[in-house]
């Protein structure tokens, strides 16, 4: 019961009152999922609308989601746990394991047609570069420079991928950085180059490891890279927002390119998921690293990702270059894979310093709080994330909910 874990009934059952009656019954979103756990069980499970709206499917606590850039904090836990066996260190430079990647430069000048004119980086991009974001890399849809216009041309790091991982890194090595490495923040690719060095250290496909090494022991059945057989009928369709306010279909569940295994396997934003499935993932985070007795990965491991690891312990709002990303930048750092609450007074949101969250392109969020011993989890399937400040919304009422 919501009370013996330390909250509200009343107030937790407002949370989905006010979607259905702010974005759902509007047009907004088309359905919202809303869990939130504290103390290793579930206090609240909320549903309103639609997995699918033009077949009247409603939400249902095993709907499948696109959770694109949650993905990042699952690859992120694998390649550390290769650190952990030694097999690759956060201090390596890249090029050890990308060999095409030893002459990496930063722009000056310059376009991807015309050529471009560069300038030495000032120290080798870093294994912690990748994981923490002050790679150089960046994403074609920042819109910004002449270097993310160059991964448009590439079709590096689309929303629907192109082409295959290995041609993405091949790719890479002939376009400049936007920064030297360690210079600044900026969200971007090196989250599928995370990926592509699980594969390369392990030995193995980067998605046979993560299903044998997370999936299957944390019990994460309906999740991977692509819906599998026989659950086609879970998957949500994905919507976008229009000028009228309310949404257009942008994915049709019922012929989605979830539904067959992707060429391109993306560590930064490839995974679709369930509710329940994540939260075995946040739980195992929460749990310290361990769920039914089995140690996913070490307890200070997951200290060190949760702490700011950003230069000169700045915040992402000092540091970043990002015209997008998954996160408001008051307060808030960077760790190994994940966002963390520096000064939650920043933030201007109720929280704890010292969480850990994330979110994806279809608006999904979650987040970990171990001073309150809580996570949140909210799915929906609206792209881009940043439409509304849903998130924002629910992280306020969830805390607001707590009664102890």
């Amino acid at each position: 019961m919501p009370d013996e874990l330390g909250f509200s009934p009343e107030r937790l059952a407002r949370i989905d009152r006010f979607l259905d009656e702010k974005y759902v019954a509007t047009g907004k979103l088309p359905g919202t999922l809303t869990m939130v756990a504290r103390h290793g069980d579930i206090a609240h499970l909320g549903l309103t609308g639609h997995a699918d709206v033009e077949r009247g499917v409603a939400i249902a606590e095993d709907t499948i989601f696109r959770i694109y850039s949650m993905t990042k904090p699952i690859t992120s836990v694998a390649l550390m746990m290769l650190v952990e066996e030694g097999k690759i260190a956060l201090e390596d430079p890249v090029h050890r394991y990308i060999p095409e990647w030893q002459n990496l430069a930063v722009f000056a000048a310059g376009t991807h047609r015309m050529g471009f004119q560069t300038t030495p980086v000032k120290r080798p991009m870093q294994v912690v570069d990748l994981l923490r974001h002050t790679a150089g890399l960046t994403y074609g849809f920042q819109l910004r420079t002449n270097v993310d216009e160059a991964y448009r041309r590439e079709k590096i790091g689309e929303i629907e991928k192109a082409g295959t991982l290995p041609d993405m890194i091949a790719a890479l090595a002939r376009i400049p950085l936007e920064f030297s490495p360690g210079d600044s923040w900026n969200y971007s690719v090196a989250t599928d180059v995370c990926g592509w060095l699980v594969e390369v250290v392990s030995g193995q496909k980067f998605e046979d490891f993560l299903e044998h090494r997370l999936f299957k022991p944390l019990g994460m059945v309906d999740t991977g890279f692509h819906v599998r057989d026989g659950q086609g009928h879970r998957l949500a369709s994905c919507y976008q927002p229009n000028r009228t306010g309310t949404m257009d279909l942008q994915d049709d569940c019922q012929g989605s390119s979830y539904l067959t295994p992707p060429d391109f396997v993306s560590g930064g934003g490839g995974l679709v998921s369930t509710a329940g499935d994540y939260m075995k993932f946040a739980q195992m985070l929460l749990n310290g690293g361990t769920a039914d007795g089995h140690r996913y990965i070490g307890r200070k491991t997951l200290d060190l990702m949760t702490a700011n690891h950003l230069p000169g312990n700045s915040s992402i709002a000092a540091m970043s270059k990002s015209l997008f990303s998954e996160a408001a930048y008051d307060g808030i750092g960077f760790g190994l894979g994940f966002a963390t609450t520096m000064n939650a007074a920043a933030t201007l949101m109720p929280g704890s310093d010292g969480d850990a969250f994330w979110g994806g392109a279809a608006s999904t969020f979650f987040w970990v709080d171990p001073a309150e011993d809580l996570i949140g989890l909210f799915m929906t399937q609206l792209i881009p994330s940043s439409t509304y400040p849903v998130r924002r919304e629910v992280r306020t009422m969830v805390y607001a909910a707590l009664d102890d």
